[in-house]
């Protein structure tokens, strides 16, 4: 399984999970499906992760969903210390929330 991200053509992000990337891509890039990229092409592939199990790769999706644009952009980065810093940062913010 792969777990993807998109950059659209109005500089929105689309994370997506698929079983065959190539064949996926080419799917939103030929507008097979109406939903969130068909409006916004051409989409450009800018991360992708094999991930072996299909739980996991489905998890990772929706983790990568909630995620802020800061965050998205540091993984297609590969800026791996930045993206702990924005989580930490999250996690002290919802700590503060909850005193």
């Amino acid at each position: 399984m792969w777990v993807y991200i998109l950059k659209c053509s109005d500089k929105s992000y689309y994370t997506g999970v698929t079983n065959n990337l190539e064949r996926r891509i080419a799917e939103h890039q030929g507008c097979a499906h109406d939903g969130y990229t068909s409006v916004r092409l051409p989409v450009e592939l800018v991360f992708s992760q094999e991930i072996n199990n299909p739980l996991d790769a489905i998890a990772a999706e929706k983790q990568i969903k909630g995620w802020s644009r800061a965050k998205k952009e540091a993984l297609i980065r590969s800026d791996f210390n930045l993206l702990h810093e924005l989580a930490e940062c999250k996690n002290k913010s919802n700590y503060k929330n909850k005193k």
